[in-house]
């Protein structure tokens, strides 16, 4: 009786993976209708040189996991553009506690972006504003703390983007839901 109710159990555990798998979907990767995406270079407007390179770069990184999904620098080709603009950046920003001592050090960066269909010209995403930052302690305050605080930020800046991005374009294409009308 006990060997039954085990080889139930399986039966039923493996048959509820095998029909809950078929549901599951894999939020990093796009499988949709293909898509060419004009990423121009972000407007830096702060003095950190590079830094919109290092987006692009990172941003270019993320966007490879989905084959449907081609960056391209090349307007006229695209399908969306997906456009941003570096707005700030403080390096460091200290944090100090009640006895005036250093507690710990944020890197912050402030971006706005936009993801617009070209075609119906819609816009499908808009961030008018975002603040990212980064701590570490105040006793490790160096040039080579600060560049890797800073590329913690881009990267889950870019990620968070790419995410939002594949968001987006499953929603653009789920078919038009039908109104009930009574």
């Amino acid at each position: 009786m006990k060997i039954k109710t085990q080889g139930l159990a399986a039966i039923v555990f493996i048959t509820f993976c095998l029909c809950s798998c078929s549901a599951y979907y894999f939020p990093h990767i796009y499988e949709g209708p293909s898509q060419v995406i004009y990423a121009p270079t972000w407007k830096n407007r702060t003095s950190k040189l590079g830094l919109d390179s290092q987006i692009y770069q990172t941003l270019s990184r993320w966007f490879l996991k989905s084959e449907s999904i081609t960056l391209t620098k090349d307007q006229t080709k695209a399908d969306l553009v997906l456009a941003g603009e570096i707005v700030s950046i403080s390096l460091p920003s200290i944090s100090w506690d009640g006895q005036s001592n250093a507690t710990d050090i944020k890197v912050r960066l402030g971006v706005r972006y936009v993801l617009k269909d070209l075609k119906s010209g819609k816009i499908l995403w808009e961030v008018p504003e975002q603040l990212w930052t980064e701590d570490y302690p105040a006793e490790t305050v160096n040039a080579t703390i600060e560049a890797e605080a800073l590329e913690t930020i881009v990267d889950d800046l870019s990620e968070s983007i790419y995410l939002g991005t594949l968001k987006r374009l499953r929603q653009k294409n789920m078919p038009p839901t039908e109104t009930v009308t009574k």
